[in-house]
């Protein structure tokens, strides 16, 4: 006889999995905003920019957003890419508390 399948464990499990790949999303966005300099910018110009671009239609527009992202990803990692000097970016820990302190201590 076959056993017989546990739909809650199931569940439970893909629930799990659904956030973990939310948190490392969040995780990544946060880090990326870091990468490109845009930490620096007031949160509400942030989002603005983001608004905008998500509304934007005109493809050519998004084409060439598209290929200076690209671009941004093709080039060396520069040794002064928001982190202090001295250390790497990797070293510099979770983006998204990073952020919130920078902001924080700039006000």
């Amino acid at each position: 006889m076959r056993k017989p399948r546990d739909y809650d464990a199931e569940l439970k499990a893909l629930n799990e999995r659904g956030a973990q790949l939310k948190q490392r999303k969040v995780q990544q966005l946060g880090e990326l905003v870091i990468a490109t300099g845009a930490d620096a910018l007031a949160i509400e110009l942030l989002a603005g920019a983001l608004v905008a671009a998500a509304k934007e239609k005109d493809t050519s527009v998004r084409e060439g957003w598209r290929k200076a992202g690209a671009a941004f990803f093709q080039r060396p990692a520069r040794a002064s890419n928001s982190a202090a000097p001295g250390r790497s970016p990797a070293a510099s820990g979770s983006g998204a508390a990073q952020s919130t302190d920078r902001h924080q201590s700039a006000s």
